[in-house]
């Protein structure tokens, strides 16, 4: 209880904020390379032993890397259910996407090797192919989206109504900022694939990743200078109450303040250093794919991907979701998480947990070190995907 008393509610907003980055971050670093992978399988393998090579490089730990979805899926709905709500019921048809294509998945694994057929084999690898592109793309454009402002309202009983379609989440700034996350997921695939392969499969993905790993840090400097230009940002014109109880219509904000999403590097300018680890680390990744530094170019990569997904929370801060229609009733680290005791109970939850968690993973990752070879696979046909 003493504990409980130190950490303020405003102290456990800032740090849930935070969590929920770091769950953001450690699905993109971990699950991004098996998206990564899916979609370069079909262009970097060539003969159906060299497609089951790439298969087995993240066959047997997809699943492991896909709880990091699901922890931030649960932190979202525990520490801010309004978010939830406003987020999965307006992004209904994007979510519905982004499951279909997460289900085949473990299907294409499960089924692609069943039938000595080609047509069925190449079948499952294209729908392997969706499972990793779509997710990736969707993922940046829902980003791009909420940095523009989505079209929500809250009634004063806190019913939500959501006046956008699937098509018009569609725009211009938020396909860049899509394939801003297939460029850098594709990127981490590709020196996934360095780090486990060899031969010609590895040679492609060599050449893949570099130009990938260029082109992400190109597209997010780009999506940067289109959003100083064309995105307004939003601003809270009321007192800021940060201990006050979670409901988004006692604040007063407004919209379309031009420039206001780099208000905050203005203010701080050490936050500059997120995004500039984002463009320098990718860069790093580029010269790492030349030198053929296998675990430098993993690495460099996943704090690139860090660098990129918590600029923008950064630029954001406080705000979580803001609404293009009805500013006032934006989500804000302030007045949209769960209760005081609940985040508590959560935090405590969380530091037993995510360590548990983190130290599985390690030991798989050790148990399942070094690199899958075209003749191991055809050595245990039975024991392979």
């Amino acid at each position: 209880m003493i504990l409980h008393e130190l950490l303020n509610y405003d102290v456990l907003r800032v740090i849930w904020w935070l969590l929920l980055g770091i769950l953001l971050v450690g699905f993109a670093v971990t699950d991004g390379f098996d998206l990564g992978v899916g979609t370069l399988g079909p262009f970097v393998a060539r003969t159906d032993v060299e497609r089951r090579v790439v298969l087995n490089t993240t066959g047997p730990i997809w699943e492991g890397n896909q709880v990091w979805l699901i922890l931030g899926g649960g932190a979202i709905f525990a520490a801010w259910p309004q978010l939830y709500a406003v987020s999965f019921s307006g992004f209904y048809l994007a979510m519905f996407a982004i499951l279909f294509a997460l289900i085949l998945r473990p299907v294409g694994f499960k089924y692609r090797s069943k039938i000595d057929n080609p047509t069925w084999r190449s079948t499952w690898d294209w729908c392997l192919f969706i499972g990793g592109f779509v997710p990736s793309l969707i993922f940046g454009v829902a980003i791009g989206n909420v940095l523009q402002g989505v079209p929500f309202r809250l009634e004063p009983d806190m019913q939500i109504y959501y006046d956008g379609t699937f098509f018009g989440l569609l725009n211009p700034f938020a396909v860049l900022c899509g394939l801003v996350s297939v460029s850098m997921l594709v990127a981490h695939g590709a020196a996934w694939l360095q780090l486990k392969t060899t031969g010609a499969v590895q040679a492609r993905s060599r050449s893949a990743g570099t130009v990938a790993a260029l082109l992400t840090p190109a597209l997010y400097i780009l999506a940067g200078i289109l959003m100083w230009l064309f995105v307004d940002g939003y601003r809270i014109t009321s007192e800021v109450v940060t201990t006050g109880p979670s409901n988004p219509l006692m604040k007063t904000a407004t919209g379309g303040v031009e420039q206001l999403w780099f208000a905050n590097y203005q203010a701080a300018p050490v936050l500059w250093l997120v995004p500039t680890v984002g463009v320098l680390a990718s860069l790093v990744a580029a010269w790492g794919f030349t030198q053929r530094r296998e675990l430098l170019t993993l690495l460099s990569n996943g704090v690139g991907i860090a660098g990129i997904i918590l600029s923008v929370g950064v630029s954001m801060f406080p705000f979580i979701l803001p609404s293009s229609v009805q500013p006032n009733a934006s989500l804000t680290v302030w007045d949209s998480s769960s209760s005081h005791l609940i985040l508590f109970i959560m935090l405590v939850g969380s530091l037993i947990f995510i360590p548990i968690i983190l130290a599985y993973t390690s030991w798989v990752y050790s148990v399942m070190r070094g690199k899958v070879r075209p003749e191991e696979i055809e050595a245990e046909r039975g024991h392979a995907y």
